[in-house]
């Protein structure tokens, strides 16, 4: 009820509450009784400026054979990549595409509730099929697995609630396009740029030195970025970040409060109408692995507005419109509408169907669909468009935690140092994968302007955009 302050008899005086005085751990007034209950000791008052330290938990003996698991640690409530992240590998460029150096990462996690009392060896061969459990037992005699920061020597080990678990493997990361990231402003508050398609935003499935976040780190020294949103990887445009978290809180304010203007463009298949189109369908996430959408009726309420800038004769250019954020949103909407993005690597696909999914008609379930879209990629060697491997298609799809060699928390770091020498457990090694043509990793979408209450930013139309400009 008010600052408390010491008084001579050793007791406490409420600040606020005038003829209050406690003289003693027990009794006292009422309202202070309310503040602090007579069965509970009271901290010890910190000078200003000070924070409050807690005592070190005791650790209890351990009987005989019983193995210590610590207490979980606190994790990271924002993601900040400092020199230590940076320097895990480098980039190097080849073909029009920006490449990362395969390097050793430490993938770690907790144990999930539903893996108390199994054994190592049985998690490994029912959640993380990705790799067979030759595998495993491999990487646990090469000591790149540890439980509690201990090298497992045994797969048959039964794990306990929060034991720490840290696989260490080698990293291969997808390619991206090589064109730079152009700053378009930057000042105290914000640094806005223009993203090249291709890249994510932020660490993600296989990527992490090849997303915006680690580039502006690595090689614009512009760290501890704020995200205010986000493009999808294959979208290029207008990307903003706040530098600091008051400025990201109050623009987010202004994206929840729909004041944030978003204006896109792209080309179409067809002769879009002239007139202007609003399409409201509701849109469901079919799959956040592969990263598939469509119209649905139990699917989230969507607004998007469409106005036909050009047309060529066999392609249209549009500006879009959104007025709600869902995920693949002026895609799906497109699609839906009977006009696809040109080069839509998901959404103008022949999985679709003989309609492409115009109208909702897809004749397929989601798993068929799924499979047929996969397999579609496949055949063309283009898996790495989705952003997925054949290692992650391998794995459990009913397992939509975190996994231990599939996913990272936010403050992963690296194991062993990078090393561009094959690696004899690495899967990854021994396959020869094609790379990807500049153009295949270029999709048609593009943010062309963000306005909101203070601020305006736009780039330039992309060349695919102009009136005049033929395939």
């Amino acid at each position: 009820h008010g600052r408390l302050t010491r008084v001579k008899s050793g007791g406490w005086a409420a600040g606020s509450c005038k003829g209050l005085f406690w003289k003693g751990r027990r009794g006292g007034s009422a309202a202070l009784r309310r503040c602090f209950p007579v069965n509970k000791a009271v901290p010890a008052p910190t000078r200003r400026g000070e924070e409050a330290v807690s005592p070190a938990p005791k650790k209890r003996r351990l009987a005989a054979g019983e193995r210590y698991v610590p207490p979980p640690r606190k994790r990271s409530t924002g993601v900040s990549f400092g020199a230590a992240h940076f320097a895990e590998t480098s980039y190097y460029f080849e073909g029009g595409l920006r490449k990362v150096r395969p390097y050793y990462f430490d993938f770690r996690t907790y144990c999930k509730g539903r893996w108390v009392g199994r054994s190592l060896l049985h998690v490994f061969s029912t959640e993380f099929r990705a790799q067979p459990l030759a595998y495993y037992r491999a990487a646990a005699r090469a000591g790149r697995l540890r439980l509690n920061e201990e090298p497992v020597s045994d797969l048959d080990i039964v794990l306990k609630n929060n034991d720490f678990l840290r696989n260490t493997v080698h990293r291969h990361e997808p390619p991206v396009t090589a064109q730079p990231i152009q700053i378009l402003v930057e000042d105290e508050e914000v640094v806005v740029v223009d993203k090249p398609s291709s890249l994510p935003v932020h660490p993600c499935g296989r990527f992490r030195h090849n997303t915006v976040i680690f580039i502006l780190g690595k090689e614009h020294d512009l760290k501890e970025l704020h995200t205010i949103h986000r493009l999808d990887r294959m979208t290029s445009g207008v990307l903003m970040f706040a530098k600091t978290a008051e400025v990201s809180k109050r623009i987010d304010e202004q994206v929840r409060e729909r004041q944030l203007e978003k204006e896109y463009v792209c080309r179409v298949v067809g002769e879009f109408p002239e007139h202007e189109v609003v399409c409201e369908e509701p849109i469901l996430v079919v799959s956040y692995k592969v990263g598939v959408c469509r119209v649905d009726p139990k699917g989230k309420f969507c607004k998007t507005i469409f106005q036909r800038l050009s047309y060529n004769g066999k392609t249209s250019v549009v500006k879009c419109l959104p007025r709600t954020g869902r995920t693949h949103q002026i895609r799906v909407h497109l699609q839906y509408l009977g006009y696809p993005i040109v080069n839509d690597p998901i959404y103008n696909m022949e999985a679709w169907g003989p309609d492409r999914g115009k109208g909702g008609k897809i004749d397929k379930t989601d798993e068929e669909l799924l499979k047929a879209l996969v397999e579609e990629h496949r055949s063309k060697q283009s898996l790495d468009i989705l952003g997925i491997s054949e290692e992650d298609l391998n794995s459990s799809a009913e397992n939509k935690d975190c996994e231990l060699d599939s996913c990272e928390n936010q403050d992963g770091q690296t194991g062993e140092n990078s090393s561009e020498e094959k690696d004899p457990l690495c899967v990854e090694c021994k396959i020869t994968r094609r790379d990807p043509s500049p153009k295949e990793l270029v999709m048609y979408l593009h943010a062309l302007r963000y306005k909101g209450a203070e601020f305006e930013y736009c780039s330039k139309m992309p060349e695919w955009a102009m009136e005049d400009w033929e395939e």
